[in-house]
Parts: structure tokens; C-alpha cells; sequence
């Protein structure tokens, strides 16, 4: 399968040689997302509100990737303040409960610039593509 690349526009990702995802082998690799809503360049100031971006931009990566939230099956989340765990976990329940895929929670000392609170990245697999073949 022939490796492909989303972007979200981000400024970030030209300046540091990143893709917001990478669709290859029966999976889609989604970048850590901060909560930036890429349409104003804004950050939001609460956890929740970040947290929600991140979801709305990983939704549209993925979408653009030919799959969804429903086939995630791996994320990671980023806090930069443990107190910020409980205001969280409710918010990636509305997301993931069902899907329940398999995640981990990172307390860090910092993200790359000190107004963001959260980072989070997912790997999604592509419905009716064997995943097999990752690196062929």
C-alpha cells in the first residue's frame, strides 16, 4: 500500500517536517495533536476545551484518511498537570467508550509552548485493508 500524508494546514508542520497523519499499511498514524483549532490559530485557555480540538482535528484527519473514531485502536494522551486527569477522562469516554481502544496516560513536564495543556495521538486502522502489510 502506497504511504500517504494528511496535513491540517498548521503552520507547525511545514516548520518542523511533520504530517498531521500518515496513512500506511492498513493504518492511519495520527500525529500528537494539540488543542489549536487550525481554522483561527487560537489555543483555547482550558483543558476541556483543548481536549475537544484535539478530538475535532484527529476526527478530521481520520476522515480524511478513510476511516473514523469508531476504528481507533491505540491513543496517547499528553497532560502537562496531573490535576487535570479527572477533567479529562470524562471527555475521552464521550469519545471512546465503546471503542474502548488501548491508551495511555502521560503526566509530562511540559508541552512545547507552557499555554498547552494536552496532546494527544492516535493510531486508527483503515476498514477492509489487511494490515498486514505495513511495511511492504
Amino acid at each position: 500500500m502506497e504511504r500517504r500524508l494528511i496535513s491540517t494546514g498548521s503552520p507547525f508542520e511545514k516548520t518542523a517536517g511533520y504530517s498531521r497523519a500518515v496513512v500506511q499499511g492498513g493504518f492511519v498514524f495520527v500525529a500528537g495533536t494539540t488543542g489549536y483549532d487550525y481554522a483561527t490559530m487560537t489555543l483555547p485557555a482550558t483543558v476541556e476545551e483543548q481536549t475537544r480540538n484535539c478530538f475535532r482535528t484527529i476526527a478530521a484527519a481520520l476522515k480524511e484518511a478513510g476511516t473514523s473514531m469508531a476504528n481507533v485502536v491505540r491513543a496517547t494522551y499528553y497532560i502537562t498537570d496531573a490535576a487535570d486527569a479527572e477533567t479529562v477522562f470524562p471527555i475521552f469516554g464521550e469519545v471512546f467508550g465503546d471503542i474502548r481502544p488501548a491508551s495511555t496516560l502521560l503526566v509530562v513536564a511540559g508541552l512545547f509552548k507552557p499555554e498547552m495543556k494536552i496532546e494527544i495521538e492516535v493510531t486508527a486502522a483503515l476498514p477492509g485493508v489487511a494490515t498486514d502489510t505495513l511495511f511492504s
